[in-house]
């Protein structure tokens, strides 16, 4: 059976019945609840969910962006990836730089009005071709500040020392399973300001026990229609190729969500997908040659079996 979707879908119903209506940065409005846990048995399959078709490449090269400590969009858009578009494209809609129509709350306005629709996918794309093919744009607005990448690599201490997180976990679990301190922040108080997103996802834990590698993720704010199918993926994969890499077995996945919501403009969407039967789950081939995590590039990850139902599209709230 599997018990990723039921469980997923568990978490939709419960915001529907027992969420609170709340506003929120965006502007959208939510069904919010706060405190919720869910646990993924990565034993039975990879955990992409079925009820919806959920793009593996995507998350995969969003991961591989985090990995390389990388902080520009210029790598995503090379990889067709557009999850972090909406970004980079307010840093530079809101500089003295920008020339354009007006884009203010261009996010609730593109899902409102076809005219300006077309006005900001038109600006969009400019954006998008000079991120890529301009060095100095690119380097002011295809760059997000120091969010996950720039965290998980290269956090900053107050001594001036940087830290890369992720090669001591990594390096910690080869020499001592048993540490209780296989951790990372994304979180850095004195670095919120600088960021355009500051971390949804912002610590995540791993626990080894009988050759098998367990993680668990804390989200302090979580989209359950759009967000949450792709963290759930992510840090899989995350746990995937850090026992590759060290030898192990997967265990389990689990996450740890504070304010859970479902956006307003998404609950249609959600009681679609609440009236689809799960699938069976795929499952994941990493190529074997592949020694470190730092390595691996997209062809280097196979997803096997994917028969999910088709897409719902909804849009992101910015």
């Amino acid at each position: 059976m599997n018990q990723a979707d039921h469980t997923y879908l568990q978490l939709c119903r419960y915001i529907l019945e027992n969420g609170t209506k709340k506003e929120d940065r965006t502007g959208t409005g939510t069904l919010s609840i706060f405190g919720y846990q869910m646990r993924f048995n990565l034993q039975e399959g990879f955990p992409l969910l079925t009820t919806k078709r959920v793009p593996f490449r995507l998350i995969a090269s969003e991961l591989l962006w985090f990995l390389k400590g990388d902080t520009n969009v210029r790598y995503l858009l090379q990889h067709n990836n557009h999850i972090w578009d909406e970004w980079g494209f307010q840093k530079w809609v809101t500089s003295s730089d920008y020339d354009g129509p007006d884009m203010t709350n261009f996010g609730l306005r593109s899902q409102e009005d076809e005219a300006f629709k077309a006005i900001y996918e038109a600006q969009m794309q400019r954006y998008q071709e000079k991120v890529l093919h301009d060095d100095d744009f690119a380097a002011l607005y295809g760059d997000l500040g120091n969010v996950y990448g720039k965290q998980w690599r290269s956090w900053e201490g107050a001594n001036g020392q940087t830290y890369d997180q992720i090669q001591y976990i990594i390096q910690e679990i080869k020499r001592n399973p048993d540490s209780r301190r296989l951790v990372c922040s994304a979180w850095s108080a004195s670095d919120l300001e600088h960021q355009q997103l500051p971390p949804c996802h912002y610590a995540f834990q791993f626990y080894v026990v009988d050759g098998k590698l367990s993680c668990m993720f804390n989200m302090r704010s979580n989209d359950v229609f759009l967000g949450l199918p792709f963290n759930i993926a992510s840090y899989a994969l995350l746990t995937h190729l850090i026992a590759h890499e060290c030898q192990l077995d997967v265990g389990e996945l689990i996450y740890t969500g504070a304010d859970v919501h479902i956006y307003s403009n998404h609950i249609e969407q959600v009681q679609t997908q609440l009236t689809r039967d799960p699938k069976k789950l795929p499952t994941l081939t990493i190529k074997p040659g592949v020694a470190s995590i730092f390595d691996v590039e997209l062809d280097d990850l196979q997803l096997n079996d994917y028969d999910p139902h088709p897409t719902i599209k909804a849009s992101v709230a910015v």
